[in-house]
């Protein structure tokens, strides 16, 4: 066998992924340098506002000049990256197949669904269900609620930004030291607006505060004019969240209401799945 195959081989040794849905573990060594940093490159595009220029990609992936051009080049040639009206390196075509394919494989645990579906009719307002997936905070499933003026529906699979989220905010202060430091080492603290949490010792805080009352608020943290209730199933043991989002005046009129629904319904659940 040629030396080149060999390394070839030993690079490519099979592993078996054993992480399923609720599991927070994640952040393994990548074993290829060229598909990690290809995968660092696509997330610097996906996490920009309106695409990036190259030597924007190589400065916000860490990544040398010359490997971001040729790796850039390859992407665009398979259809994972395109250029936008402006010239801008924006994702193409195929990783909307790629999102389609894991909202289809993102099937929330059986159990939670009908739990979630009771929320929003009881409470009225749009509830969901949030876990950890293999180290990341995602969205399960989502339930319209009943009112009239809804918050937006948060897209299933579709996640960013945990610390100004009230279910984000959550599985963190619940989850074990290391995976809430390996999240929080990879992931920034953008201000999504004025109220949002941007200072790691002060998120710290909220963490210690969410663990002593049992639930989370986000209060117009990740957008203007809405508030957002999360509480822990199994008393935070559990790897999901049940939350609602309601508009900022509705939230504050019924909030009592809103946290005994949700937590007599947690409670519930909690009871399900022991």
């Amino acid at each position: 066998m040629l030396p080149h195959s060999k390394k070839e081989t030993e690079t490519g040794e099979t592993r078996v992924d054993t992480e399923t849905p609720g599991s927070a573990k994640g952040g393994q060594e990548p074993r290829v340098q060229s598909v990690a940093r290809a995968v660092k490159i696509l997330m610097a595009v996906a996490q920009s506002e309106n695409g990036l220029k190259t030597i924007e990609i190589s400065r916000k992936a860490n990544l040398p000049k010359q490997a971001t051009y040729h790796l850039v080049h390859t992407l665009m040639t398979s259809g994972m990256l395109t250029h936008n009206e402006q010239g801008l390196h924006v994702l193409g075509l195929r990783i909307g197949t790629l999102a389609e394919a894991f909202r289809r494989h993102l099937s929330p645990p059986q159990h939670l669904t009908p739990f979630v579906r009771k929320i929003a009719n009881e409470t009225g307002e749009t509830a969901y269900a949030t876990g950890w997936w293999a180290g990341e905070i995602v969205n399960l499933t989502t339930w319209r609620g009943s009112n009239p003026i809804q918050a937006s529906e948060v897209t299933h699979g579709s996640y960013i930004d945990a610390h100004a989220r009230a279910s984000g905010k959550l599985l963190l202060a619940f989850a074990d030291e290391e995976t809430r430091s390996h999240y929080l080492a990879e992931h920034a603290l953008p201000a999504r607006t004025s109220q949002t949490i941007t200072e790691l010792s002060q998120l710290h805080e909220e963490f210690q505060l969410i663990r002593e009352q049992g639930y989370a608020v986000d209060r117009e943290e990740y957008t203007i004019g809405l508030h957002c209730l999360a509480v822990p199933i199994d008393a935070g043991a559990s790897p999901y969240a049940l939350t609602i989002s309601a508009p900022t005046e509705r939230f504050k009129q019924r909030f009592t209401d809103f946290l005994e629904i949700m937590r007599h319904i947690a409670s519930d659940l909690s009871g399900l799945s022991k």
